[in-house]
């Protein structure tokens, strides 16, 4: 691998993981007062266009990483929109033990 395909995969895995956090923190609180909406709803136009530029381009380095944050950014922009009595369905669905 050549430095430039290290410096893509570093970004991937940062891009990535930065929505990991947050979602579990979500699933772990129930909470989504203090999230943006608007940010939100253009992040995941954001990482859906990146994955479709992604695929025109057939680049899995694109592809993967964008395809797995527009999944975690959806899910956080869904749990802000859920009614609380929903939000806690989704939660207590993916951490029972809370």
């Amino acid at each position: 691998m050549s430095v430039v395909d290290y410096v893509g995969a570093a970004a991937a895995i940062c891009s990535t993981a930065s929505f990991a956090p947050q979602a579990w923190k979500i699933i772990k609180t129930r909470d989504t007062g203090s999230i943006s909406g608007k940010m939100c709803a253009l992040t995941v136009a954001a990482f859906a266009l990146w994955l479709s530029y992604g695929f025109m381009r057939g680049d899995w380095a694109l592809i993967l990483p964008n395809a797995i944050c527009l999944v975690l950014a959806s899910f956080i922009l869904t749990m802000k929109h859920l009614p609380q009595r929903k939000k806690e369905a989704v939660a207590h669905t993916l951490d029972p033990e809370r």
